[in-house]
């Protein structure tokens, strides 16, 4: 009995998460041509700068999760940028550290913030991405 009820529990929290995951905010690692790509399309996009050494970034992540989940997110284009890696694409955003989220409408840069780990102001430089402004 005890199996049938942790089964039916596992089952139905994988399913709400099937849901709450059909939501979620596409990510990728930084490509050129994807990034035009969504730009052209007049896509939302958040560039997340980050370093897996970073423990900034790492409280930036649970958060960014969370609120990229909102349906209202549901077409921003996440591009991830390793920090020790990718100098190129940090030259051409102009970032000197990790930690940094830059917000896209489109072609055009809307709001950035470096260090950033408090949900209120992460969910307003996102909102900064939406067509209309959205609470």
């Amino acid at each position: 009995m005890y199996r049938r009820t942790v089964l039916a529990a596992l089952t139905g929290a994988l399913a709400l998460f099937s849901v709450a995951a059909g939501h979620a905010a596409e990510s990728a690692e930084f490509t050129q041509g994807a990034f035009e790509a969504a730009q052209k399309a007049g896509r939302p996009i958040l560039i997340e700068i980050t370093a897996p050494w970073c423990p900034t970034c790492r409280a930036q992540k649970p958060i960014l999760s969370e609120l990229t989940a909102a349906p209202k997110f549901e077409d921003l284009a996440v591009f991830d940028v390793d920090f020790d890696s990718r100098k190129d694409v940090l030259r051409l955003f102009h970032a000197q550290s990790q930690s940094t989220l830059i917000a896209f409408r489109g072609p055009d840069e809307v709001g950035r913030s470096v260090g950033d780990t408090a949900p209120a102001s992460i969910a307003a430089l996102l909102n900064k991405t939406l067509s209309s402004a959205t609470p």
